[in-house]
């Protein structure tokens, strides 16, 4: 054990399910569940520990194959010590599980792979190592209709994530910091490591981990802990987002050697083949949460100052393993992108990054394991040179689906955005370009109570500049010198009036414009106005960065066209301007706005009937 707590297993969460494969017989192994519904299937296999001699990470794989009529798919297990990790903090057990969320309504049949084998689990060879206990075994799961759930965010060839079940798409607005979000104290074995540079004395590791004291307010009876009353700030933190309409959260796995050195799923900060199975059970508990609070887990996998630490860069041994335990235990989720990594190649700054062939293998990688095929990005650079040189190698590669965005100067968001969906649409792989990091990097989108508040530029250069460019959606960073900054920010109300924003820009995209049927023209509007989105002859918007009138060319559009204003700043209901209607067939003037002629406004251009 790794520490002498031995308190009940209270922490329960909903939608999990379990059924043993001990003494198995058809009629016990047939469950019934709703589908979309997260399941657990819990097995007594092989007795074992993290610390064994015959790692249970490497020299075991338990694969499951699910096969429904119209389908089959093969599910990564992984070793869960005594099955309940999160509330004992065990490091040892018989315990192996693997979560299933079911796509189709019938009957699924399961069949057990357990293996075992020198390094077999990051061989693909089915035939490889000799079968153990569980291997061969079957079971039934009945899944059941379920109008509750709006199914998984998918890629669809697209600029946007559409959901299976309910068509909607999506559009993100979420935090971007702190990065190092599990870097936190209530979660097992989260101690802060030190870099090789630090080893030698050149720095000191005593920075605290994150408490989040004040978010413990936002915690609701109900929620889930851990170990009594652990976990409690966080979830409140979760809650508080959610409560400000945000619908992402961008966080690091792994950060070794990086900027904040406190977050890794292994069972120490030098360790590569043996994971944390309460750390990660812990883990699960918080991403659970978000899921029910219908905010996407945006996975950051490494940063720039580690992307050689694993294979030199390449993926082999100790990358394979590390993705396969991230696939096994988070990769059912239904919002879940994976990013191969924050920063992502060699810059002149820090030239040890990975090529562009360690880069697509690790993509390759991602895209043939994940059994649900979520979104994979690459994170760029913020100079315009470096950020062209990586992803120009990337364009068309098939297994790469869309680019996460840092851009240094604000202004230039817009542009940078229509550019990469341009090019990716050329190349025939339509990408899902999202805006994640906005610099400068030392200052990102201040705090609400900084004197010289950048807030009012970033709503309008890099939050609409995103959205009126046909971007997927932004998350923000809060900077390297910020008090509250990208590591050490410990109350996410510090950017309370962003996210208020950030809302009002998603509600409008959401409930009053077909967004996914619609491109930048900024040509149709004077390039001093701001921006232009539009389905042509249908549904214009025109985003005014410094308030103001303009003109806009309808002269091709025929029939009449309502004008109505849309204030960014407060949001709420659309309002009437100085002219209520267009007539096609011109360029006309579209007149002022309800108040606050000096400040942002987004004007809705709609034809009537």
């Amino acid at each position: 054990m790794k520490n002498h707590h031995y308190l009940l297993y209270s922490c329960i969460l909903l939608n999990l399910f379990y059924v043993s494969c001990k003494n198995i017989t058809e009629e016990d192994t047939i469950l019934k569940i709703p589908k979309w519904e997260k399941t657990t299937l819990t097995f007594d296999g092989i007795t074992t520990s993290e610390a064994a001699t015959e790692n249970p990470f490497l020299d075991y794989r338990l694969n499951v194959t699910f096969t429904h009529p119209e389908k089959s798919i093969t599910i990564p297990g992984f070793y869960a010590a005594d099955g309940k990790a999160a509330e004992t903090s065990a490091d040892s057990g018989k315990i192996w599980k693997v979560h299933f969320r079911p796509d189709k309504e019938g009957t699924w049949n399961y069949k057990i792979s357990f293996r075992k084998g020198k390094d077999i689990a990051i061989s693909d060879d089915t035939t490889a190592g000799t079968p153990e206990n569980l291997d061969g075994q079957t079971g039934i799961i009945e899944v059941t209709s379920n109008s509750n759930s709006e199914g998984r965010l998918e890629y669809v060839e697209k600029r946007y994530l559409q959901y299976t079940e309910s068509g909607r798409y999506f559009i993100k607005g979420g935090a971007g910091s702190p990065e190092n979000v599990l870097g936190y104290k209530d979660i097992d074995g989260t101690v802060r490591g030190k870099s090789p540079e630090e080893k030698k004395g050149e720095a000191t590791a005593n920075k605290e981990l994150h408490h989040f004291e004040k978010h413990l307010k936002d915690w609701k009876i109900g929620d889930p802990t851990w170990q009594g009353e652990k976990g409690k700030s966080l979830i409140g933190g979760l809650n508080y987002l959610a409560s400000k309409g945000l619908n992402s959260l961008y966080f690091i796995t792994m950060n070794i050697d990086g900027d904040g050195k406190d977050v890794y799923p292994y069972t120490s900060y030098d360790e590569r083949f043996r994971f944390d199975c309460s750390k990660l059970d812990q883990w699960e508990i918080i991403f659970d949460h978000m899921d029910r609070l219908g905010i996407m887990m945006h996975v950051i996998l490494q940063e720039t100052e580690n992307e050689l630490l694993l294979d030199e860069g390449d993926t082999k041994y100790e990358r394979k393993l590390y993705l396969r335990e991230m696939i096994a235990r988070f990769a059912h989720h239904p919002r879940l992108m994976w990013n191969i990594g924050e920063e992502n190649g060699p810059v002149h700054w820090f030239p040890k990054g990975q090529s562009t062939l360690q880069q697509k293998a690790m993509i390759e990688y991602l895209k043939n394991h994940d059994p649900y095929k979520n979104l994979v990005v690459v994170h760029s650079h913020a100079d315009t040179q470096t950020r062209d040189k990586l992803f120009d190698k990337l364009l068309g590669y098939p297994a790469l689906e869309g680019m996460s965005m840092q851009v240094d100067r604000k202004i230039a968001i817009h542009e940078a955005v229509k550019k990469w969906i341009k090019n990716s649409a050329k190349a025939k792989q339509q990408w899902v370009v999202s805006m994640d990091e906005n610099g400068p990097w030392w200052r990102g989108v201040d705090p609400d109570d900084r004197l010289d508040n950048n807030q009012d530029t970033v709503r309008a250069e890099a939050l609409w500049g995103t959205l009126m460019a046909g971007g997927a959606g932004t998350e923000w960073y809060f900077g390297a010198k910020n008090h509250s900054n990208d590591l050490n920010c410990e109350d996410w109300r510090t950017r309370d009036r962003m996210w208020t924003y950030t809302n009002h820009a998603l509600l409008f995209f959401q409930r009053h414009i077909p967004f996914y049927e619609m491109e930048s023209h900024d040509e149709l509007i004077r390039g001093d106005q701001g921006y232009c989105f539009a389905k042509k002859e249908r549904t214009y918007v025109v985003y005014l960065l410094y308030g103001g009138t303009g003109t806009i060319d309808l002269t091709d559009a025929v029939g009449s066209y309502s004008v109505q204003w849309y204030n960014p700043r407060t949001g709420g209901e659309l309002q009437e301007g100085s002219i209520k209607k267009l007539k096609g067939g011109a360029t006309v003037s579209f007149g002022n706005p309800p108040t606050d002629q000096d400040k942002d406004w987004a004007v809705l251009i709609k034809k009537n009937n």
